[in-house]
Parts: C-alpha cells; structure tokens; sequence
C-alpha cells in the first residue's frame, strides 16, 4: 500500500458556546498527531458566580449555553437544593422531567433533523432537499413537527423553550393549566409517527465504527457504567481524572485514566432492557439513540400530563443556610454536574463539567481511527504521498459525519469543518 503523508488543519468551526478546530498529521498512513480542539470555550461562568445568591445561581449558570439552558437550570437547582437540605415535591420533580423531555425532543430534533440528515441524503443541507421528492418532502415536514412540540412542552412547563424561567430553587413559579396541558398533548400524540419514521430512517444507516470503551450514564438516580460502576452521583468526581490539554480551552476527563463516552448511546447501552440494535458499540448508533430518546421522551411527557393534577403550591423553605451540593442530570448530549458550594446563601465555589468535555478525548481518539483506517482502504490508488483533492474531500466529509455522530453542542453550526490542507511535513 502507498505511503500517504500530509498535515491538515481545521479551523473556526463554529459552535453555540464557542468554536472547535482540529489538527492532525499523518506519516506513513499513520496519524502522528490529532488534536480535537475545543477553543473559545472557557466562558469562566464558575468564577462569575462566585458571591452570587444561591437562588440565582441556576438563572445565572443557564446562559453557559443557550440550547442546553434548561440543562444547566435543573443541574444547578439540585446542587442548591442538595446543599441547603431541600426536597422537592413529587410535582415539582413530575414537572423538572417535563422541562428536560422538552429539552431531549427539540434539542434532538435539531440536530438530526437539520444537522444530520443531510448526510444521509448525501446533501448539504435540509435545504436542500427536493420537496417533490414524497420522502424528503414528509421529512421535512416532520422537522418543524417535532421540533415544535418540544418547544410547546417547554413553553408548558418551564415557560419558555429556553432559559426558562418558572423552575426554581425549591418548586415552580407557575404551573400547567388544563387548557395548555390539552394543546402539547395533541401536540406530542400527533409528532409520534414522525419520529417512528425517524428512527427507521437512521436504524437503515450503514454508517459503522466500534468503540471498546466504557459507557457511562445517570440512570435511576445513579452513576452506572458499562463495566460495572454504580455509585451514588456524589461520588461522580472521584471516578474522573481531569486532563488539562494545552491546545483546548476546554478540561477533559478520563474513567480509569481510559476513554469514555457519555450521551444518548450510553443511555440506551445502560437503561434496563434496552430496544434493538442497543446495547451497540457502534459511535453512529449514538445518532439512532437520540431518535428513540424522542419517542422515548413524548410517550413519559403525555403519561405525565395525562395523571398529574398540577396545582400551585409553595415553594419549599430551605433548611440551611451553607451546605455542599451536587446536581447530576443527563443533558442531551450526556451527564452534565454541577458542585456548588454556598455559605450564607452565596455561592463560594462551583465546578461544572459538561458532556463535550468529557467525550473529547474520545472524538479525537476515533478520529485517529476513523482517518487510519479510510486511509488503509481508499489510498491505494494514490500516486502522491499527500491525498488527492478526490480524497482529502471525502476524508473530510466523513470526519464531519463522526464527529456530528456525537453531537458536541455544535448543532447550530450550518456546516462542521473548514479545511486547509498543507503541504506534507518534510
């Protein structure tokens, strides 16, 4: 097989919080460097909040990230309320898990629908796709459907689709009212085909690349992984060792100083009786898992609208006023913790780890793959030993498509990758 060797460098990827960028060398069709770099991350939102009101805190720690603001808001108020020794109502908790099965839907619809997609259609965009196609035309349709009964149980529950602004420390602010409760139903009974059409349509996807990595999830009010941990989300922290790589601005972690991965796949790798094909090693199927996670999340949100009587209640005091306290949720795109440490109702101290943080260091680990092993089966004609144009854009279409794979909170990006391919190193 001939030798390939070159450099390529992938700069101002753009992404909601920020901006990402790769660079990666390969010599003798082995890649000698590859560094997934998340840039422009550090917002320094856990330094910000430091002297701020305890209360406050999830209002101010929401606008880490405007698409997982809802995320953020539920993370913080449990580390709050664990701190101060307060325990919410079995409706407040009915209604937290409405705000996060809103955010799951839309958050979910949006990237597959609008970022994903394409790729199996072997188009740009959704844009692009022909209306007088029947398919492509139902699929359209189908995105702004679901897309839009997210939001509307977002709206019902949180009041608004982000950084909403009923959940709070201790309760609600406002609550569901029968009329508005009837609306999202319809909504969410009439959004059920589209998205079993979606999962149809990404269980036919032949895209497939292994992982032997450890999954890790929050099911049941628990840490549990692939390879047998199951801890209280207290001792979440103590598993991870952080990793403070010097060309990204964001902290990765390890599991067993090993890669990890956390998100929709490890969700369906670890929840109890899991749908087929799961549990799957598969990266790709992390896209699949997010289409049944949509389902998964309007059949709980109409159980829930359809047996809870929301009625307004007070907001539970708390106990303390200084207390330590951890708040672990599954974010869409995995375990999201907050750790908050509040004296005299201000916050002194806090850590926040987020799910693209700790996938990291195992995009860039199979992007060495995914590279190493394209290049084993599609460099042979090569007459160079730096890739062709044929090649390099084909190779670069399929990083885009891993790396969308994982859906690193880049989802409002139009396009993943811009490339400049240098000459090889000497």
């Amino acid at each position: 097989m001939h030798q390939v060797n070159f450099d390529l460098s992938l700069e101002e990827i753009s992404k909601i919080e920020g901006a990402a960028s790769l660079d990666l060398s390969v010599k003798d069709n082995q890649v000698a460097k590859c560094q997934f770099k998340i840039t422009e991350y550090k917002r320094f939102y856990t330094q910000a909040i430091k002297g701020k009101a305890a209360v406050a805190a999830p209002a101010l720690l929401a606008r880490i990230c405007g698409t997982c603001s809802n995320a953020h808001i539920l993370a913080a108020i449990k580390a709050v309320e664990a701190a101060l020794q307060i325990t919410p109502s079995a409706q407040t908790l009915s209604l937290r898990r409405l705000v996060n099965s809103g955010l799951i839907i839309r958050d979910h619809a949006l990237h597959l629908y609008v970022f994903v997609l394409p790729d199996l259609f072997n188009q740009d965009s959704l844009l692009d796709f022909d209306e007088n196609d029947q398919a492509q035309h139902q699929l359209l349709h189908d995105a702004f459907q679901v897309k839009e009964a997210g939001n509307q149980l977002s709206i019902l529950a949180g009041g608004r689709s982000v950084h909403a602004p009923y959940p709070m420390v201790g309760g609600f602010m406002k609550f569901p009212e029968p009329t508005g409760i009837n609306k999202v139903i319809k909504l969410l009974e009439a959004s059920r085909p589209a998205v079993e059409r979606l999962i149809k349509v990404f269980s036919a996807w032949p895209k497939t690349q292994a992982q032997t990595i450890p999954y890790l999830a929050y099911i049941d009010g628990r840490i549990k992984s692939s390879d047998g941990l199951n801890i209280a989300e207290s001792d979440y922290r103590s598993q991870l060792q952080k990793k403070q790589l010097d060309y990204s601005q964001a902290s990765a972690y390890t599991y067993k100083a090993g890669f990890y991965m956390t998100g929709a796949l490890a969700r369906l790798n670890l929840t109890p009786n899991p749908p087929a094909p799961f549990p799957s090693n598969n990266v790709y199927h992390n896209n699949l898992a997010q289409a049944v996670e949509i389902l998964q999340a309007i059949d709980d949100s109409i159980a829930i609208l359809k047996q809870v009587n929301f009625t307004a209640e007070p907001m539970v005091k708390p106990s303390l006023a200084s207390g330590d306290g951890i708040g672990v949720i599954e974010a869409p795109r995995g375990i999201l913790y907050h750790h908050l440490t509040i004296t005299n109702g201000v916050v002194t101290d806090a850590e926040i780890l987020v799910p693209t943080g700790q996938n990291q260091l195992n995009i860039e680990n199979d992007i060495k793959i995914l590279v190493e092993d394209y290049l084993r089966n599609h460099s042979g004609s090569e007459k160079s030993d730096t890739p062709g144009v044929k090649l390099q854009a084909q190779l670069a279409h399929e990083i885009e498509v891993l790396v969308r794979a994982y859906d690193p909170c880049m989802s409002c990006a139009a396009h993943f990758l811009k490339i400049n391919w240098l000459p090889a190193r000497q």
